[in-house]
């Protein structure tokens, strides 16, 4: 191999290490503003209404790549413990070792392994969820609903510099997670989330 062809080989190869490296770098992080994230749920009562609970504890980092979306990441945790439907004793009962067994099973946890793009400000992110120590893929259907400088920012310190939020939704099924001994239908989930730049 002469001595051109070496050159022109480590160039490529330093070109690819630095165009590696600055998409590495172009991923902005954001952490979830817990005052303003909220994952509820809800399910069926028997076919004759429609229940609500959902979670107040949740923690989330976002790896944002404006310029290319499809590079960025997700990652969040959900304290069980801090679920609420507004009535204790139905708390209790789904924290109970019959549904998601707290004791056993403190959190639920979803990591992102994709995300595509569907529109300006819409993409289906898909990543894996462990429910009651089984884990399984789930697609949630995100909408960008704020990028950039908060507007409370100009009032109050906290919200000053940049702020991400969106919406998610998407449906599970509990048996799947061998969450209770028979079937509600789907559980929906609808997230919604700010997230602030770090």
């Amino acid at each position: 191999m002469n001595k051109i062809v070496k050159k022109a080989l480590f160039s490529a190869t330093l070109a690819g290490s630095l165009a590696l490296a600055g998409g590495a770098l172009a991923a902005d992080t954001y952490a979830m503003d817990p005052g303003h994230t909220e994952v509820r749920f809800g399910w069926s009562h028997a076919g004759v209404s429609q229940q609500h609970a959902e979670f107040d504890k949740i923690v989330g980092t976002l790896k944002l790549d404006e310029a290319n979306v499809e590079n960025s990441s997700i990652e969040v945790k959900i304290d069980v413990s801090s679920l609420s439907s507004g009535f204790e004793a139905l708390d209790t009962h789904l924290k109970s070792s019959d549904y998601l067994n707290v004791e056993k099973h403190p959190d639920i946890s979803f990591k992102s392994t994709s995300i595509k793009k569907t529109g300006d400000k819409t993409a289906d992110v898909t990543g894996d969820v462990t429910i009651h120590g089984v884990t399984l893929p789930v697609t949630l259907k995100a909408e960008l609903t704020h990028l950039g400088e908060h507007p409370v920012g100009q009032f109050l310190d906290y919200y000053k510099g940049d702020w991400v939020a969106f919406k998610a939704t998407t449906e599970i099924d509990h048996m799947a997670f061998k969450v209770g001994n028979f079937s509600t239908g789907p559980i929906a989930i609808e997230i919604n989330t700010e997230l602030k730049k770090q």
